[in-house]
């Protein structure tokens, strides 16, 4: 029995493989231009440290309250059309977040970018996984880099505006052209047509969708430890999102362009392990892969909080980066792949539950910085790492 290769993608199909992996850097880049700046805007708000977690959890609520609604627009829309329209909205809500003068403004506008980044995240994924199909092989994890690939950008670009004394209106207008622009120069690249190849092709299959049977509490029990692995990934995430610059320059004294190294540390190696992710998940397994990073996580950044130092603090954050990048993915592929579950469904559950770890996180964080202090409330990364070395077992050690 010979196994067929897969066929040899078509320009239209590698030009659309460029144009996603735009849409993804640009998705990164926009909002890792505003991250830098929440010190100062907190600064400027007469902000405490529960209060700031309160606001900050606005863009994650306004990402769950629309997750569910996203596939309805992008189905309307398709999802290239979807997702350059969401990013062009992203880019002037940020603006209006670096703007913003009162705390129920910023809430209204940080509201609205979750929603709409929602929106994006829906759309180029599926139009991501289009591509994909074109290609008969697993490209998708390369998106994602491109993603962690644009936050590293945005970020330093933060850093460097600050460090020239940028305002945060000419930097956030500057960016939001720039990336807004690169989105809608992609859109013309992206591939033709109706989005719903992948129902087609599943009906062709055998003429029917085989729903694959399996013990109900197993496959609960499986689901519930997915959310937690991929929960545990976007509460790392949301450590470097919402506080690792916060963290640097209040209690460890750091000025603000070295206190914004501690966020593009973390998506630097974030970014690097999403890019060796499926060689590495290729050779060892889903499950060891996870288990590693997880130690990795919990070891790096449970040292930086023992021994706090500016430069061992953001070898911790890039420690937890790298140990969390391909949590997300394995958790979002193995629900995917779960029986007894139409197709999709795990995949959806998983990706609308794990928007909780942005919603819960800093609010969380923010009190324990209140009560004890932030280094207290930093203690969350390595219990993420524990978490994932706890139930990383459901994973496969087979390739992704």
């Amino acid at each position: 029995m010979t196994v067929a290769a897969p066929p040899r993608p078509t320009p239209v199909e590698r030009r659309a493989r460029v144009a996603v992996a735009a849409l993804f850097f640009t998705n990164g880049a926009l909002f890792a231009n505003l991250l830098p700046r929440f010190p100062q805007i907190k600064a400027d708000l007469g902000l405490g440290n529960t209060a700031y977690g309160l606001v900050v959890v606005a863009f994650p609520v306004g990402a769950v309250a629309a997750g569910l609604a996203a596939g309805a627009v992008v189905r309307r829309l398709g999802s290239a059309r979807a997702a350059v329209l969401g990013t062009l909205l992203t880019a002037t809500g940020i603006l209006g977040a670096g703007l913003a003068n009162s705390v129920g403004f910023l809430v209204a506008v940080l509201f609205l970018a979750g929603a709409l980044d929602a929106l994006v995240d829906v759309a180029q994924n599926a139009h991501g996984l289009r591509v994909q199909r074109r290609y008969g092989r697993s490209i998708i994890n390369s998106f994602h880099a491109l993603w962690s690939g644009g936050a590293v950008v945005g970020g330093s670009m933060a850093a460097a505006a600050m460090a020239l004394g940028l305002g945060r209106g000419h930097h956030l207008a500057i960016s939001g052209v720039v990336f807004a622009g690169a989105a809608c120069f992609a859109w013309w690249f992206c591939l033709p047509g109706i989005d719903n190849e992948a129902e087609s092709e599943r009906e062709s299959d055998g003429g029917t969708e085989q729903v694959r049977r399996g013990p109900d509490a197993r496959i609960a029990f499986v689901l519930v430890a997915l959310v937690v692995i991929a929960v545990a990934g976007t509460v790392v995430e949301d450590a470097g999102n919402s506080w690792a610059t916060l963290y640097l320059s209040d209690s460890l004294h750091a000025p603000a362009a070295l206190a914004a190294q501690g966020y593009v540390a973390l998506v630097a190696a974030q970014f690097v392990g999403r890019i060796l992710g499926d060689r590495l998940v290729g050779r060892f397994g889903q499950r060891s892969v996870a288990r590693a990073g997880g130690l990795i996580t919990a070891v790096g950044m449970g040292l930086a909080l023992a021994a706090p130092t500016v430069p061992g603090t953001i070898l911790g954050f890039a420690a937890a980066g790298f140990g969390v990048a391909t949590l997300v993915p394995a958790a979002m592929h193995e629900a995917d792949e779960l029986p007894g579950l139409k197709p999709g469904s795990g995949l959806t559950v998983v990706s609308w539950l794990m928007r909780l770890g942005f919603l819960l996180s800093p609010p969380l964080v923010g009190m324990a910085a209140d009560a004890a202090g932030l280094r207290v409330g930093l203690l969350v990364v390595p219990l993420a790492g524990v978490l994932v070395l706890l139930f990383a077992g459901v994973l496969s050690n087979r390739h992704n």
